[in-house]
């Protein structure tokens, strides 16, 4: 008894664990007898590449609207004070440098900021 309370427990959590995945999508597949089944679609969560590069973005709008703001020279300033702290400041000096990227982003703000 004991053990078909368990079987019955583990078909349970596995067929909830597969509604939970078919929940975020699935797709229709033909088995080799001709059967239509659905399964879940093993999409893989991309949601930290995503973290990642709208983090970068960011990074760069912030910096691009900073370097926009002060002027090349009192930024570059504020990034040389920084290169000489402890190290967690010389690796913020080290993200905030001027780029070329970050160049091109607030020469292409100047029309639109003024």
């Amino acid at each position: 008894m004991e053990d078909s309370l368990q079987s019955f427990d583990n078909r349970q959590k596995a067929l909830r664990k597969k509604h939970t995945r078919m929940a975020r999508g699935y797709v229709n597949k033909q088995t080799k007898d001709g059967r239509f089944i659905q399964v879940p679609d093993n999409k893989t969560g991309n949601y930290a590449l995503r973290f990642l590069v709208m983090s970068i973005v960011g990074l760069f709008t912030f910096k691009s609207f900073v370097l926009y703001w002060l002027g090349e020279s009192v930024y570059q300033g504020h990034v040389d004070a920084l290169a000489i702290g402890t190290v967690s400041d010389k690796v913020g000096a080290f993200l905030m440098q001027i780029d070329p990227i970050t160049a091109k982003i607030a020469e292409a703000l100047t029309p639109f900021v003024t």
